[in-house]
């Protein structure tokens, strides 16, 4: 095994702070892509391949409400996702680590769950693909929009907190200029 020249395991990592913004505005996008994996697969299901996914097959492309709901979850998953992805980046030493493996570990329970319901064994395998799918987006995503969101530097300095005061300058002197 060879190992990088340059790696030293006893240096301490570059501080970096999290943009919550760009997070939570990347989990939101993730969660839109969500609902749309679902949507399409829904529709791929019954007007392409003719398997009555969620719904009787005279429910049209779109199936039924139910369709609705099913899209509204998925991105409700994925910002619950991008929660967890949140709390983690603060404080777990390898965060993208442990995310990876929830969020695999409640994809997969979401792909074996359709075999416990009553319906078709085609409508079963479908909708154990959409929810595979939509959980492969949403890690995928969620990952990339945490790489996105770490930048260079410690965390933001509070206004007037920690402030180191000037040696040179007297207690109540006002700074020049």
């Amino acid at each position: 095994m060879v190992e990088p020249a340059d790696l030293d395991i006893d240096s301490p990592v570059a501080p970096q702070r999290l943009n919550a913004g760009r997070l939570w505005a990347g989990g939101v996008a993730t969660a839109v892509v969500a609902a749309l994996v679902v949507i399409a697969g829904v529709y791929i299901a019954r007007s392409i391949l003719g398997i009555a996914v969620l719904a009787p097959k005279a429910a049209g492309s779109l199936g039924s409400s139910t369709t609705a709901v099913y899209a509204a979850v998925a991105a409700a998953g994925a910002l619950l996702a991008t929660g967890l992805l949140h709390v983690l980046l603060l404080e777990t030493p390898r965060p993208l680590s442990f995310f990876t493996w929830i969020s695999a570990l409640a994809d997969l329970i979401l792909v074996v769950a359709p075999f416990s319901q009553p319906a078709t064994l085609p409508s079963k395998v479908f909708t154990a693909v959409i929810n595979l799918v939509a959980g492969v987006a949403v890690i995928s995503l969620l990952t990339g929009v945490a790489r996105g969101a770490m930048q260079p530097g410690g965390p933001r300095p509070v206004p007037g907190a920690g402030v180191t005061p000037d040696p040179r300058r007297a207690p109540g002197d006002r700074p020049p200029g």
